[in-house]
């Protein structure tokens, strides 16, 4: 047997890489964004190295590839029925409930069509040279028609085999529904059900935060296949992801959010953005939607004059339900991204199967970093695309990821002002109008911890 020396050598300097990382994260506690960016820069050198010599490099990506394909299902099933089944025990459920679950949905709908509309108008990707794993086959595109059967469960060991992500979602719903309804009957006969999605969708939580932090070595490891491949100018083309996903961002926090604010709760959105905008920062400074809780909550209620039970309960269902950000502008736009490199010819209705997708999966997200991969994974897998050129994408991901949390908190705040809004008695518009006369408050925005 012959033994290749250069794809040992490429191993073994991107194991002395791997080390470097590790001992970043354990020793110096160095951001993990940080990390991921260097990761990119580490692949550049070891692809440069040993060009064309990257097959045992490689093999990292595409196990966290697999992996991370694995988490999708289980995470959507506890995390989605977790979100569904705590509205049973939400003050005023019909009225609250449904209007929480409408707007944050809305959000995250006109953010996939913006996404869509833009990415094909700007055609993203197109000129990218990447060649994807030899064992990759491109899935067939179903019709409008197979589209809208295939929506339903069938078979759930066929579904979760073959990823599709859309039937298992409507069965966890169906579920979640049903439980409400027996938990409003008798809540302690169905108590024991309650305990355990919690308790694992705490556990799938915890999963999803050790397979996530692995995200810098697959980086270094599928960067490096990709500079090996080509030539590192055909890489260049991943900043336009990067811009157009801060403008997506920009529009859907700033002008989608405004006319929502305007038109369905009739109310001035300068001030609302003056109120919220110390929550906004929290985001996208921590990357996190859940952290960010108590400052939006805070926002809510000081500034901006929302009930205290409804500031509460949507900006906390909204850390985890929606997310227009990480559930609908990043998995449309690395899709239509896909799309375009791979040469995939979509129909309307295929491209509109997109936002759907998308739809459906922000249904149940966790408002943590990685969050997005998670979204973007689930896509990908009832869509047929490769999961890899996710991970590819991932340095530009740490980035975007700080707009697309603000993004997320922003439009979960927006939500609760209006449920408030069209709830009688539950926004205070004095408070509210504070804002637009340049009052100060006596209370200090919670400092992030």
């Amino acid at each position: 047997m012959t033994i290749d020396y250069l794809e040992w050598g490429a191993l073994l300097l991107a194991a002395a890489f791997f080390a470097l990382l590790y001992y970043l994260d354990r020793k110096r506690h160095v951001d993990f964004g940080v990390r991921t960016i260097l990761a990119l820069g580490l692949g550049i050198v070891v692809g440069l190295a040993f060009k064309g010599h990257y097959t045992y490099v490689a093999a990292v990506g595409t196990i966290y590839a697999h992996v991370i394909s694995a988490v999708v299902v289980p995470l959507l099933i506890f995390s989605i029925t977790a979100s569904i089944t705590n509205l049973s025990s939400s003050i005023r459920l019909k009225n609250i409930g449904l209007k929480t679950v409408l707007f944050l949905e809305l959000n995250t709908l006109i953010a996939s069509i913006i996404t869509l509309l833009a990415s094909i108008a700007t055609n993203i990707g197109d000129g990218f040279v990447y060649e994807l794993a030899t064992d990759y086959e491109a899935a067939e595109v179903p019709t409008f028609v197979d589209t809208i059967i295939s929506l339903f469960p069938q078979n759930l060991a066929s579904h979760w085999a073959d990823g599709e992500v859309v039937p298992i979602v409507l069965f966890v719903i169906l579920v979640a529904l049903s439980y409400n309804a027996l938990a409003a009957e008798n809540a302690e006969q169905v108590a024991p059900f309650k305990a355990f999605i919690d308790a694992g969708n705490r556990v799938m939580g915890k999963v999803v935060n050790i397979v996530i932090g692995f995200t810098p070595y697959a980086v270094l490891s599928l960067v490096a296949r990709a500079v090996s491949r080509n030539a590192l100018s055909d890489l260049l083309p991943l900043l336009s992801v990067l811009v157009l996903a801060y403008v997506l961002c920009a529009v859907q926090l700033f002008l989608v959010e405004g006319v929502l604010l305007r038109v369905i709760g009739r109310l001035n959105p300068i001030a609302f953005f003056k109120g919220i905008w110390p929550a906004g920062v929290v985001a996208f400074t921590s990357q996190s939607s859940v952290g960010t809780i108590p400052v939006t909550v805070n926002q809510l209620t000081k500034k901006l004059g929302v009930n205290e039970d409804i500031a509460s309960f949507v900006a906390s269902l909204g850390a985890n339900l929606g997310m227009p950000g990480c559930a609908g502008v990043w998995p449309v736009l690395l899709s239509v991204f896909a799309v375009h490199i791979l040469g995939l010819e979509y129909s309307a209705a295929q491209y509109a199967f997109l936002v759907v997708l998308a739809v459906v999966v922000s249904v149940g997200t966790v408002g943590v970093p990685g969050t997005a991969t998670i979204t973007a994974t689930a896509v990908f897998a009832a869509a047929g695309l490769p999961v890899e050129v996710i991970v590819l994408l991932s340095p530009i991901s740490s980035i975007v990821d700080m707009a697309r949390t603000a993004t997320n908190v922003v439009g979960a705040a927006t939500a609760a002002t209006l449920v408030a809004a069209t709830e009688e008695g539950q926004l205070n518009h004095e408070v509210y109008g504070q804002n637009l006369q340049g009052k100060k408050n006596d209370r200090t925005i919670p400092q992030q911890v």
